[in-house]
């Protein structure tokens, strides 16, 4: 709690969104209390896109109400009394607020504890809790809060000015008016006899004389006072796009860019909670200028005075209009991308976020969404605003959902919880191009009102490129697309250019995350089995006798020459094994396997009989194969390596690699020196185990 309650500390937006959350709904007594059971408690096993888990958010609901009241009843004291009124009270107030919405509640404590957790994971990582704030990332949060303070002071300085404009402007009017009466005065005195007109007329005229001195001075002072609240607003609007253009260029572009390389295991992209803030003030602050602009606009309607006030209040209202506008279509944005690698008559889903619609109450208005799947050629002239046809590279079914505005979080999106995609429609094919190279993209469309129908917005965003597969035959070679783009892709490109080679320490770092991704292993790969990889990716195409790049610039072929698979192919293989057979064994440091045959002969023929290797075979695409060095049968007083045949995933679902290792008894020694039952006896299959199948085959 203390580590909690420090990281809370060290965190400007965050702290307040806590503060927010636990103050709604779990206030600090429930949270003190309950710490320990609500962090223990399973959330994160309901998946909160099936309606089906809520039966178990139910059982969670009503396990959290009864701690509360076993709490509640536990209290003693005058102290213990107050505090038994708060939790009843809360344990009410819950039941009555998720009890026919469980799933939302443990959507609420899903979105606490992940922020905790983040809070508690940065205050961790610093080095000191006072040197965590000053670090880049807390200097740059530090400067955007410190340019909403700015545009706030702004804001309200340019509220005073108006009010005090208006003020001025209906007293002018009202001295404007006793203008037309004295002049209806002095109109109305020609029926009157000249004597009666002599005494009256130079008593009106001198009034008249001052009153209209008076309204010409005024006149002058409230376009002077326009004009320097226009150039006010122009002040405004420039730190608008200004801080704007760091949240959405910078901030949401870098999300964005690491979310695309969380598709190839790279760390997570993070929350969008700090985002939605930022865009949640640029929102409200960019909503309260429009209406000053529209409040001035308005003023000046009412009381014309000839100047450029008209052009300037014209050009407000555009600016203002055209931020507002790419702020709406800029957080339209995809939460949850679908999958990369997409298959056709096959379930899958996505989410998409507006990220102001709370603010702008679109939800008071619930907009529909809608996904199609377009090619990468209709991406490029979509992005061009060309005016192409609004044709489809195919057919999803479920491809409508109307966003709903969750109360807990304050967000506003659209769950696609089961589209499908039924059927493709692929473009003419040159050269060399496969299915597997060909790229597709999720195009989600909406439109929103905002303000009551006072702008409507036309929103568009595209998902990170898909590949449509028909067969699993298939998904490596998409897979391999898939990295290639996640990896390479720059900001802002045209869909999908990506480089056909890149830089070989590139690839080095792209496929070791993706390794221990896929894998989920701390165990990445190392500089051996690294330069094994750039020997296998060179094979043929550098002049190195080893077959390394010569150079760490060496451009890397996007295929393996000299085989009939790729490498992305192989490296995919060895992948899927890892990860589904062998990764006890691969965090154990049990399996070399990037050696190639040579490699693993000078390894073992330096060691003793029995002594065994795994590596990860050149020729099959995944398969692992034993090497062993033992007598030669053929010829007396010589030693060979053997190579078994490689197995692959069919042979492991019928029989685990420790269990074959246990039936090789020519096999002693892991290589260097390790007995093999040291290493893989924990993996064995218990013998009563074999003995109860042996039984069971011959009953």
């Amino acid at each position: 709690m203390a580590v909690w309650i420090q990281a809370q500390q060290l965190q400007g937006d965050a702290l307040h969104q806590m503060q927010s959350l636990y103050g709604q709904h779990f206030p600090i007594e429930v949270r003190h209390y309950l710490s320990q059971w609500i962090e223990g408690q399973l959330w994160d096993a309901i998946d909160l896109e099936n309606p089906q888990e809520e039966f178990k958010a139910k059982r969670l609901l009503d396990c959290l109400i009864q701690e509360l009241q076993n709490k509640a009843e536990h209290q003693v004291g005058e102290d213990g009394f107050l505090l038994k009124i708060k939790l009843g009270h809360y344990a009410s107030q819950l039941k009555s607020t998720y009890d026919r919405c469980p799933l939302e509640l443990v959507r609420c404590i899903k979105h606490i504890l992940y922020t905790e957790q983040r809070l508690v994971r940065e205050a961790t990582n610093s080095s000191s809790p006072v040197g965590g704030m000053m670090d880049s990332m807390s200097q740059k949060y530090q400067q955007i809060n410190q340019a909403f303070e700015e545009l706030r002071l702004l804001t309200q300085d340019t509220e005073n000015d108006l009010r005090k404009l208006q003020h001025n402007q209906e007293y002018f009017i009202i001295q404007y008016q006793e203008s037309l009466r004295i002049q209806a005065q002095l109109s109305s005195l020609a029926t009157l006899p000249p004597a009666d007109r002599q005494l009256r007329e130079p008593a009106l005229l001198s009034k008249r004389a001052t009153v209209e001195a008076w309204l010409t001075r005024e006149a002058n002072t409230l376009q002077k006072y326009r004009l320097d609240l226009a150039e006010k607003h122009q002040k405004t609007l420039q730190l608008l796009r200004k801080q704007q253009t760091i949240i959405l260029d910078d901030e949401l572009i870098q999300w964005k860019r690491r979310q695309q390389l969380a598709g190839n295991g790279g760390p997570p992209e993070g929350g969008l909670d700090i985002l939605q803030s930022w865009c949640e003030k640029l929102a409200e602050t960019i909503w309260q200028n429009r209406q000053q602009i529209r409040r001035a606009e308005h003023l000046r309607q009412q009381l014309p005075i000839p100047g450029p006030i008209e052009e300037l209040l014209n050009e407000l209202n555009s600016t203002i209009t055209d931020i507002i506008s790419a702020l709406v279509t800029s957080t339209f944005i995809i939460e949850k991308q679908p999958p990369q690698v997409l298959k056709t008559q096959t379930k899958f889903a996505a989410t998409v976020r507006l990220l102001v619609g709370g603010k702008l109450n679109v939800h008071m208005n619930p907009p529909q969404v809608k996904a199609t799947i377009i090619s990468e050629q209709q991406a490029k002239a979509l992005l061009k605003n060309e005016n192409t046809r609004n044709d489809s590279s195919g057919e999803i079914l479920n491809n409508n959902c109307v966003m709903e505005y969750h109360q807990t979080t304050g967000t506003l999106s659209a769950h696609f919880r089961n589209m499908s995609l039924k059927r493709i429609k692929r473009s003419d094919r040159r050269g060399a191009e496969s299915v597997t190279e060909e790229k597709f993209t999720i195009l989600f469309e909406s439109q929103f009102s905002v303000g009551g129908n006072e702008l409507v917005f036309q929103v568009k965003t595209l998902s990170l490129p898909v590949v449509v597969i028909v067969h699993g035959s298939q998904d490596n070679n998409a897979t391999a697309t898939v990295l290639w783009d996640n990896a390479f892709a720059e900001p802002g490109r045209v869909p999908f250019l990506v480089p056909d080679k890149v830089l070989w320490p590139q690839l080095c770092d792209a496929i070791n995350i993706k390794y221990k991704a896929e894998v989920q292993s701390n165990r990445g790969l190392s500089e051996e089995n690294l330069v094994f990889l750039a020997q296998k990716a060179f094979s043929s195409s550098s002049n190195n006798p080893e077959g390394l790049p010569e150079h760490d610039d060496d451009l890397v072929p996007e295929s393996l020459p000299g085989r009939n698979f790729t490498f992305w192919q192989w490296f995919d293989g060895v992948m899927e094994l890892t990860k589904k057979h062998l990764k006890p064994h691969w965090n154990d440091g049990a399996i070399l396997g990037f050696v190639n045959k040579q490699q693993a002969q000078d390894m073992l023929m330096s060691k003793p009989n029995g002594t065994f290797l795994l590596r990860f075979s050149d020729s099959e695409i995944g398969g692992i194969t034993i090497a062993w060095v033992a007598e030669n049968p053929n010829k007396a007083g010589e030693r060979m390596v053997w190579n078994l045949m490689p197995y692959t995933t069919k042979d492991f679902s019928i029989r685990s690699l420790a269990d074959r290792i246990s039936d090789l008894n020519h096999l002693l020694f892991l290589y260097p020196d390790r007995p093999k039952d040291e290493v893989f006896s924990k993996y064995y299959t218990p013998p009563l185990c074999k003995r109860t199948l042996y039984l069971r085959v011959n009953f």
